[in-house]
């Protein structure tokens, strides 16, 4: 489904970000740029993989972005897809989030994606083709308690990436911007979750599993091909029918 395809994923060294690098090295990809700040991480995941490029990068660092635009430029001429998928959680109840976990998340969760897709789109609408895929969550879309700070980014990554499919296409370039929601995700983070916890959030999730790395990198995969090539300016959930 990718063949050929220049793609970049960030916070690419482990869970649903390895579980999509691996998926798009093996979808045929040229190259596969997975960026993270965990650089020992990535070599460690990624050294039988040859067309994957481990590089160490900072989403809030523009002039590490730049430099890497730069680079990926005079390699191959364009990027085909963009993963914003880098984030972090610093949750806490509204009275108690400190001034610092609130601006954390904001810069990468939100203005991180904003700086990746500021870098990657004109040379997509150079190319007249591209396909920019940021990871929400239904959180964005329906709240939950203690996450002021993570609702706002992944509210606010649906909100620019509605504009940004109006407006890459706006002179008919084909380039496509979308949104991926998920649920309840089996990840290294929800592993440590006492059973009464995760066996909650199964039950409120009418399919009644928790959702795999694998789930998502499905989803992120169909709207980075061809196969979507008419799909723009969406969020697929991908949550087993959590939000309805």
């Amino acid at each position: 489904m990718l063949k050929n395809k220049i793609c970049i994923v960030t916070g690419g060294a482990q869970g649903i970000g390895r579980t999509i690098v691996e998926r798009f090295s093996a979808e045929g990809a040229a190259c596969v740029y997975a960026c993270d700040m965990n650089a020992e991480a990535m070599v460690e995941a990624y050294e039988c993989l040859d067309n994957v490029t481990p590089t160490q990068l900072n989403v809030c660092d523009r002039d590490a972005i730049t430099a890497l635009l730069e680079q990926i430029k005079q390699q191959h001429g364009r990027v085909d897809v963009l993963v914003n998928n880098a984030g972090v959680t610093r949750d806490n109840l509204l009275d108690r989030m400190s001034e610092q976990d609130w601006d954390l998340v904001i810069d990468v969760n939100l203005k991180g994606v904003f700086n990746m897709t500021q870098a990657v789109a004109p040379l997509m609408i150079e190319n007249n083709a591209g396909s920019v895929i940021t990871m929400s969550s239904v959180v964005g879309t329906d709240g939950n308690i203690g996450q002021s700070n993570y609702a706002a980014t992944k509210g606010g990554v649906i909100a620019m990436t509605k504009g940004w499919a109006k407006e890459f296409a706006r002179k008919g370039a084909q380039v496509r911007a979308n949104c991926v929601a998920p649920g309840f995700i089996e990840t290294p983070m929800t592993k440590d979750l006492p059973e009464k916890v995760l066996t909650h959030m199964k039950s409120k999730t009418p399919l009644g599993r928790m959702g795999t790395g694998e789930d998502i990198a499905n989803g992120v995969t169909f709207l980075a091909s061809e196969q979507a090539s008419f799909i723009t300016g969406q969020t697929l959930k991908v949550d087993g029918g959590l939000v309805i």
